[in-house]
């Protein structure tokens, strides 16, 4: 039972970790995209720019820790009932799709919140182009954050029953 209460906690400690990350991520590309909105004010551009990167780093940095932490604790799971995993094709399969997507997701997640924290940077330092662009990696970054919350959840539930099974056999 303990184990049980322990996995729940851990499974919704990660999704929340997730979920702040995404929306971290949509309140930098709100504050990016008034930015381009407003004109791009001198006075104003250099303190949003640092937001949007603060925002856009602790994002990046959340996902990165969610990541890390529930591969960790997962596979520590999977890892202890290995001939329980064995056994079971239906389960394995689906930890092992859910852990895969996971990996490409966290990959691109990743990669869209450093892309639109580059172009925010990017776009502070020539000013011509500044009403010009049209980006949102900081909205497919919260959305691949959410998407990452729900596939470890599943790996770890999924993870979590392979060794609950193995404990009670």
């Amino acid at each position: 039972m303990a184990r049980v209460v322990g996995g729940v906690i851990v499974c919704v400690m990660i999704v929340a970790i997730d979920v702040v990350a995404g929306v971290l991520s949509i309140k930098a590309g709100l504050i990016a995209q008034n930015k381009r909105d407003s004109g791009c004010g001198e006075a104003e551009s250099g303190h949003h720019d640092k937001e949007v990167f603060k925002l856009g780093l602790a994002a990046a940095a959340l996902q990165a820790v969610a990541h890390i932490v529930a591969n960790l604790l997962g596979g520590f799971m999977c890892i202890c009932c290995t001939e329980e995993l064995e056994r079971s094709t239906a389960n394995r399969q689906l930890w092992f799709a859910s852990l895969a997507l996971s990996w490409i997701v966290a990959g691109v997640g990743f990669a869209m919140l450093i892309a639109g924290m580059l172009e925010n940077s990017k776009s502070s330092l020539s000013s011509s182009s500044c009403g010009k662009l049209h980006n949102h990696f900081f909205v497919i970054g919260s959305i691949l954050c959410f998407l990452h919350a729900l596939l470890l959840c599943i790996a770890l539930y999924v993870s979590a029953t392979f060794s609950l099974s193995n404990e009670s056999s």
